[in-house]
């Protein structure tokens, strides 16, 4: 069995704040045995005052936080999957919703950007346009070689998308990584049984981190971190009330067992466009 940690939080306005409760929970999952430490999408920094989180945002390659994750990874032994951090891109005026994996030595993390673009206007009165701030990410990325073996990366409302799902199945992955902030009316209605999809679909365990309870912004987001099984089993189901560190035991040997039972990636076929 392979341990590994979810961190479920409430991200604030100060990066510094949020940096150290990561930190916190790196240390804390290391003394308990986990390989990895699974966090939520904008982990480091949570501010829908696009004028006020502003300045916070900088590029990967000139972030202060970035070296010390990977630091971090190196002193504590844990790979370290930070759900996603603001960054400047490097192509333009906007931003990236930037994933990032960090494993102990390696240095520069393994990084994908946010595919699908969140905006909507929700019955209860709130509106999103993410793709006025973020730049729309363009590939599909898996991290050779982690404590859970070919990790896909997905963050939020990618989770929404079976393509991306598919693509990484088709890869072999054998966990998904899915990072969020989702917003408690959609995630009461759709992120149990989405999630729970996509492990079934990719045969793989879906590991989502998420942010939970009211944020300093004001938004607030549905929590219920999960570990899903390839089988579609729920692990793990951190609630929707606390921010807090959990461990969760997985069995990579129910990847084969359940590939074998029910063959999907093996018999799918192209389906022509007409």
């Amino acid at each position: 069995m392979l341990k590994v940690a979810i961190l479920q939080m409430t991200s604030g306005v100060d990066p510094e704040a949020n940096f150290a409760a990561i930190a916190a929970a790196t240390r804390t999952a290391a003394g308990e045995g986990a390989a990895m430490l699974f966090t939520p999408e904008m982990s480091l920094l949570l501010d829908r005052d696009r004028a006020r989180a502003a300045p916070q945002i900088v590029s990967q390659a000139t972030s202060p936080f970035v070296p010390r994750f990977a630091a971090l990874a190196q002193e504590t032994g844990v790979t370290l999957a930070l759900g996603s951090m603001a960054v400047a891109h490097e192509g333009g005026s906007k931003n990236a919703n930037r994933a990032m994996v960090f494993a102990p030595g390696a240095g520069a993390p393994v990084t994908y950007d946010k595919i699908h673009m969140f905006d909507v206007d929700l019955a209860t009165g709130e509106s999103w346009r993410e793709s006025n701030a973020y730049e729309a990410g363009r590939e599909v990325v898996t991290v050779e070689d982690t404590p859970v073996g070919r990790l896909g990366l997905a963050v939020c409302y990618d989770m929404r998308f079976p393509a991306l799902f598919g693509a990484l199945g088709e890869r072999g992955c054998d966990a998904i990584a899915v990072a969020a902030a989702f917003t408690r009316p959609t995630g009461a209605a759709h992120w149990h049984v989405l999630l729970r999809a996509r492990a079934i679909e990719a045969q793989a365990f879906v590991i989502a981190a998420a942010q939970v309870g009211r944020h300093e912004d004001g938004r607030e987001t549905y929590g219920h971190s999960l570990v899903v099984d390839p089988w579609g089993e729920v692990l793990l189901d951190m609630g929707g009330e606390e921010a807090g560190l959990a461990v969760c035991d997985i069995d990579l040997g129910r990847i084969a067992a359940v590939r074998a039972q029910v063959p999907a990636l093996a018999n799918r076929r192209e389906i022509a466009k007409s």
